[in-house]
C-alpha cells in the first residue's frame, strides 16, 4: 500500500509528500476555479497520472525485452465539462515512440500501454482518447 501525505497550505495550494520517498508536489487550482494557475491542478495531476502510467507501462515492457525506448514521449491535453457539475470529460493522449522501433515492437507496446491501471481506472467516467505520432 502507498501513503501519499496532502496538506492545505493557503490560498488555495496543498502540498503532497510520498511517504515512501519522500518525494513532494505541489498544487493549485486552476485560473478557471479561482486559482493562480502557479502549479499542476489536481485534475492536471490526473491527467498527469494517465500519460506517465502509459509510458511507465512500455518501459516495463520494453526493459522485460531489453529494448530502448528513451525518448518516448506523450502530451496530454484535459478537457473540463462545459455544463453540468465540474468535472474532467475527456483526456487526449498523444504518444510518440522512437524511431528506431520495428513494427511488432510498436504494436506491443501500443497494447500494453491501452492496458494501464489509471486507464483502466478512469475508463468510462472519463473519456481517454489514444493517438500515436
Amino acid at each position: 500500500m502507498t501513503t501519499i501525505s496532502c496538506t492545505y497550505t493557503g490560498d488555495l495550494h496543498c502540498e503532497a509528500t510520498h511517504t515512501g520517498s519522500g518525494a513532494t508536489l505541489s498544487t493549485d487550482a486552476p485560473l478557471d476555479n479561482e486559482g493562480k494557475g502557479e502549479a499542476f491542478s489536481p485534475t492536471d495531476l490526473l491527467a498527469t497520472s494517465l500519460a506517465t502510467c502509459m509510458l511507465t507501462i512500455m518501459g516495463i515492457t520494453a526493459r522485460s525485452r531489453d529494448w530502448s525506448i528513451e525518448g518516448a514521449s506523450a502530451s496530454v491535453d484535459k478537457l473540463m465539462s462545459s455544463d453540468g457539475p465540474r468535472r474532467i470529460e475527456t483526456l487526449r493522449v498523444t504518444l510518440q515512440l522512437p524511431e528506431a522501433l520495428d513494427d511488432d515492437q510498436r504494436a506491443l507496446l501500443q497494447r500494453v500501454a491501452e492496458q494501464c491501471p489509471v486507464k483502466r481506472s478512469i475508463v468510462p467516467l472519463i473519456n481517454a482518447e489514444i493517438h500515436w505520432a
